[in-house]
């Protein structure tokens, strides 16, 4: 059995409420004890609701069950917005809180299929830094709307610093991270940069039009060949 769907099967068998022990568990789902203590550090710190310790026994605590919802991308980026900007606030609770929701709607999220040599990976939760890239959205979504050029400064995780000059094209929500894709002058090629990279924007007076290439539909026919 795969770990995802063991990790399903454990989720089900906890729904009754009921208290289960570490041996039991194992001895159905043919695993070692060690296996289910790594499988139980695995739920609750994806945001599953789960209770208890090594010898003691584990059970699901109460929460509050939804029905199915279908968001549109605008709103699944508002509910990701808030959830980025209350993980990073100073009340411990409030931000355990928004990690858990963090990492619910990331597990309930399709297939993005990014390629695994793009660097949209982090060492820590999904959504660390998310916050610092928000307060530019509205700065990048005025620009794409006025065909507005931007100067941006760019800092990795690493410390390699670059410079843009770009013509913004699109703002979007990646299932881990807001992502901006644009043409850019100095680079003469389109970049899809993080916002949370982003250290500084500045809008430029010159304006840009649509030109063969360097449109959205010539990045969105570039990628797809």
């Amino acid at each position: 059995m795969r770990r995802k769907d063991r990790l399903f099967e454990i989720m089900k068998l906890l729904q009754d409420g009921g208290l289960h022990r570490a041996e039991d568990l194992a001895t159905r789902l043919g695993v070692s004890h060690r296996t289910i203590y790594r499988d139980m550090e695995t739920l609750a710190s994806s945001g599953v609701p789960v209770s208890g310790a090594r010898g003691r026994g584990y059970r699901t605590t109460r929460e509050t069950a939804l029905p199915q919802l279908s968001l549109t991308e605008e709103e699944l980026g508002a509910l990701t917005l808030g959830i980025a900007i209350v993980s990073e606030t100073a009340d411990p609770d409030l931000r355990r809180a928004a990690l858990a929701l963090a990492a619910k709607v990331d597990a309930a999220l399709p297939e993005q299929g990014i390629a695994a040599a793009d660097a949209w990976k982090f060492e820590t939760h999904p959504f660390a830094d998310t916050a610092r890239g928000v307060a530019h959205i509205p700065a990048i979504r005025a620009a794409i709307r006025g065909r507005q050029k931007l100067k941006l400064r760019c800092v990795e995780t690493d410390g390699r610093v670059s410079h843009h000059v770009v013509r913004p094209l699109q703002v979007e929500y990646w299932g881990r991270v807001w992502a901006l894709t644009s043409w850019c002058e100095i680079d003469d090629d389109f970049v899809q940069l993080r916002l949370d990279s982003i250290e500084t924007l500045t809008p430029l007076p010159e304006l840009f039009g649509d030109e063969p290439g360097r449109m959205l539909a010539d990045f969105r026919t570039h990628k797809a060949g």
